[in-house]
């Protein structure tokens, strides 16, 4: 069944392996062959892990697109300029993005968050907008981490901290808004909230 819970937690497993398969890709590289390769290579990575989402969902998602379209920019920018401060800034271009977005959005009365999670789960007005303050400020933090990881780390430092510490980091974030997202979840609506019967 296309909408069961069974069918919507593969696709959200499937996403996370694409998710990590560019991110394995590149640290791997990285220790084998330093920075340059490697960021040639999550490049590569990056956009056979659009393609496989394309071919697998018949659809762009607006955040792996976004991901891809940076990584191509800034990785170029590395190789080209032989100067890997492009590829360490990235995420933080990235982060501060998605969370202008999101921020932008509500001043626009607009919940782009929905666009992404509404597969997941349905949430009250309310909720999502809750939701959306919540990623938006995670993203200003994990914006502002980066920027301390590689201004003051070494290379090697700052690739353990973009595989082992982000991905770790957004696993917990996300685990720790399940309590929030049951709360405000459309059918957990209080009764007075509900239409009169008369």
């Amino acid at each position: 069944m296309e909408g069961s819970p069974a069918t919507r937690q593969h696709a959200q497993w499937r996403r996370f392996a694409l998710d990590l398969g560019p991110l394995l890709v590149f640290f791997g590289s990285f220790q084998l062959l330093g920075i340059f390769v490697a960021t040639a290579l999550f490049m590569v990575a990056v956009l056979a892990s659009l393609a496989a989402g394309y071919a697998i969902e018949r659809r762009l998602l607006p955040m792996p697109l976004v991901t891809s379209v940076l990584v191509i920019v800034f990785g170029g920018l590395t190789i080209y300029l032989k100067n890997e401060t492009f590829i360490k800034v990235k995420p933080t271009v990235l982060y501060t993005s998605f969370a202008l977005v999101l921020i932008g959005g509500l001043a626009f009365n607009r919940l782009f968050i929905k666009f992404v999670l509404a597969e997941a789960f349905e949430l009250t007005e309310r909720g999502w907008r809750n939701l959306t303050w919540r990623w938006a400020i995670f993203f200003l933090f994990l914006a502002g981490l980066n920027e301390i990881v590689w201004r003051h780390y070494s290379t090697a430092t700052w690739v353990w901290f973009k595989v082992a510490g982000v991905l770790p980091l957004t696993l917990l974030f996300a685990f720790a808004q399940v309590p929030f997202v049951m709360r405000h979840q459309v059918s957990n609506e209080p009764a007075d909230n509900q239409p009169s019967r008369g």
